[in-house]
């Protein structure tokens, strides 16, 4: 080895075209990663279409905790020409690139899925260096920097497993060239095999047979790569667990695991990206036990040992039917929800505003994507926070709280039910692409912290003196609620205003006193509602600078403060969790004494910065913003936040990488 080598710090990438088994072979790379006891973080880039177009899927693994992604790759492996062209100039010069060796000749014009703009792009960065439009030419360049190059012979592999295991036709393994791509990565950093080959039959666990086939032959690769280059300096090194139990999952996962284990019993959808991957998740484990596992050896087989429970998970038929079935379901005592994106959540304002006026505890999991319209339906944006705080006409009291991380996600998405119900109201749960589809390694999550709180609900027959009202005037805004059928209660819905039965009505006393006991409720979730679901600060209090930001931008800001202070600069960070109703008073406190507050979100308008000067006065002093689509990196934040450290920045900066 002529470099020192660089030990458990690596980014690498995969990518090819959208159906080519990418996702696959990225969750057998960090599967293998983690099974050493290394952290990892996966960030997943993908195309509205469902064949053809290029997707990506980055993986960082670290032998300490990660948050967030990083633009540059010290390993990239590929197995079409598409994957290098797009992303080779992105891998720094002492990383590497495994590539199709009879893909070398590949021409720019020959890869028609390639945007003008960045065909454009590629020929001035090449013509600058005096070369073609090959592939070969591209990696030239790279090997110029002092890129270590590794060609792999795809097609001879392919053929070696086909001729073991009988197969007549090459196309029929044809995604295991992906495999291969995963199996040179480990060779050459040197990790062990066999933790990918335990990944391998994980994933694969439904397919015995074609995992083993996976195994062997990926081997070859393995084999093919390993000890041969030396120069490259990465190295994976399994470092154990030190006695902590981690899960690899997606946000998405964390908010369905969370939802399920805080009470959901229904779930409601129309398919929507990316959304659906939620309640995909939650379809594949709606099978709930309901009963610990008996504590006397005896009872093991009994019925109550056996007990079950079941998540009913329902595809509607459009946005409309899903929420009002969840609104139905909600009515009837279940712990329902439905989830959707912006375009899905447009088209339930109108039983949001039933389930507002008649008080129903609705959650929503709303996962924002870039707009408007159907804008960039698989890209990432936060630009729902104002839709999601004032959708529907009139006022309609809600209750919206924002995740910033997986762990977040899978508490929020529990918490949300306690909420709904205990201030009868619509409890919005705002979260966006990135964390949805984004997976990282956690601790175990503890279920132990997940209570259920059910709030003023009458379980044993109304035994009030005077006749049940569903709606009736409480100091606290908050009626005792009665399921549907219930003894002893009657009550009417309806979409009108209506007094404490539910009787419709116009009277102008009655519609001031039901107005002020709906946001009565906001009032008293403001002060019950913990100061940790509302904000959190991180860094030093002191600083003059400090940051403020909400949702997924949170591990990036994180990852990207630690490597600033590591330069000597100082930096606090407000992540406000709960953005209605607005916690005015820490926000003020938290910003009184910074001379410079950056707020930092990935939209056009600032909508947080703008919701922060209108509830609090406090006008942010500069922002940083992101609106192509792809996510923020701890990379580009650390250079936006470091020019403002200088003094040198302008009051906005927009932030433009993305592949």
């Amino acid at each position: 080895m002529t470099q020192t080598a660089k030990v458990n710090e690596l980014s690498w990438i995969v990518g090819g075209a959208q159906g080519s088994g990418v996702d696959s072979s990225a969750t057998v790379f960090a599967r293998a990663a983690a099974s050493g006891g290394l952290h990892v973080y996966g960030k997943r880039e993908y195309y509205s279409n469902i064949m053809g177009e290029h997707s990506y899927f980055q993986v960082r693994a670290c032998s300490r905790p990660i948050r967030s992604h990083v633009d540059t790759l010290n390993l990239l492996a590929t197995f079409d020409a598409e994957t290098a062209f797009r992303h080779a100039r992105n891998v720094i010069d002492d990383g590497a690139i495994i590539y199709d060796s009879a893909l070398a000749g590949t021409k720019l014009d020959d890869v028609p899925t390639i945007e003008a703009r960045l065909r454009a792009d590629l020929q001035t960065y090449l013509v600058a260096r005096g070369l073609g439009f090959t592939l070969q030419d591209l990696l030239k360049s790279a090997a110029d920097r002092g890129v270590t190059l590794v060609p792999l012979p795809y097609a001879s592999l392919l053929t070696q497993v086909a001729d073991e295991n009988h197969i007549d036709q090459l196309s029929k393994i044809s995604r295991m060239v992906n495999m291969f791509a995963v199996a040179a990565s480990f060779g050459i950093l040197g990790y062990d095999y066999e933790l990918m080959a335990k990944a391998l039959r994980d994933v694969f666990r439904s397919k015995a047979e074609v995992a083993e086939m996976n195994v062997r032959g990926a081997r070859k690769a393995y084999d093919l790569v390993r000890g041969k280059y030396d120069a490259y300096p990465y190295r994976l090194e399994p470092i154990g667990f030190n006695g902590e139990r981690r899960a690899l999952m997606t946000g998405a996962q964390a908010i369905g695991l969370g939802k399920v284990l805080g009470g959901m019993r229904v779930q409601t959808y129309y398919p929507i990206t990316p959304a659906s991957d939620e309640s995909e998740y939650i379809e594949a484990n709606q099978i709930v036990n309901v009963r610990e596992p008996a504590a006397d050896p005896a009872e093991e087989e009994s019925d109550v040992a056996r007990e079950t429970g079941s998540v009913l998970v329902m595809q509607t038929e459009d946005e409309i039917a899903a929420v009002t079935m969840a609104i139905g379901a909600a009515l009837t005592g279940a712990r329902s929800a439905t989830c959707t994106s912006g375009p899905g959540f447009c088209l339930m304002m109108e039983g949001i505003g039933w389930a507002g006026i008649n008080e129903v505890p609705l959650v929503i999991t709303l996962y924002q994507r870039a707009g408007p319209s159907t804008g960039m339906p698989t890209r990432h944006e936060q630009g729902d926070l104002r839709f999601a705080l004032h959708a529907g006409h009139g006022d309609s009291p809600r209750i919206i709280l924002a995740s910033g991380d997986f762990e977040e996600a899978f508490h929020d998405g529990a918490k949300a039910f306690n909420w709904a119900e205990r201030y009868q109201t619509t409890v919005i749960h705002l979260v966006d692409k990135a964390l949805a589809n984004s997976n990282g390694t956690m601790p175990i999550f503890d279920p132990d912290q997940v209570r259920i709180d059910r709030g003023e609900l009458i379980t044993d027959g109304w035994s009030g003196r005077d006749p049940y009202k569903r709606f009736a005037f409480t100091e606290s805004g908050v009626s005792p609620r009665a399921l549907l059928g219930h003894p002893g209660t009657m009550f009417w819905n309806t979409g009108d205003e209506h007094d404490e039965k539910g009787h419709i009505t116009e009277d102008p006393v009655l519609r001031n006193l039901m107005m002020e006991k709906r946001d009565r409720k906001l009032d008293l979730a403001a002060r019950e509602i913990s100061e940790s679901d509302k904000v959190n600060f991180f860094g030093d209090r002191t600083a003059e600078t400090v940051v403020v930001s909400w949702g997924s931008t949170k591990g990036a800001l994180l990852d990207a403060i630690d490597a600033l202070e590591r330069e000597g600069i100082k930096l606090g960070f407000l992540q406000i969790r709960l953005a209605n109703p607005f916690p005015v008073e820490l926000v003020t406190r938290a910003l009184a004494r910074a001379k410079s507050i950056v707020n930092v979100e990935m939209n056009f308008g600032a909508h947080m910065g703008g919701l922060i000067r209108e509830k609090t006065g406090i006008e942010p002093t500069h922002h940083i913003l992101k609106y192509n689509g792809r996510p923020m990196s701890s990379t580009e934040l650390a250079e936006a936040l470091r020019v403002i450290a200088k003094g040198k920045a302008p009051r906005k900066q927009v932030l433009t990488y993305g592949v």
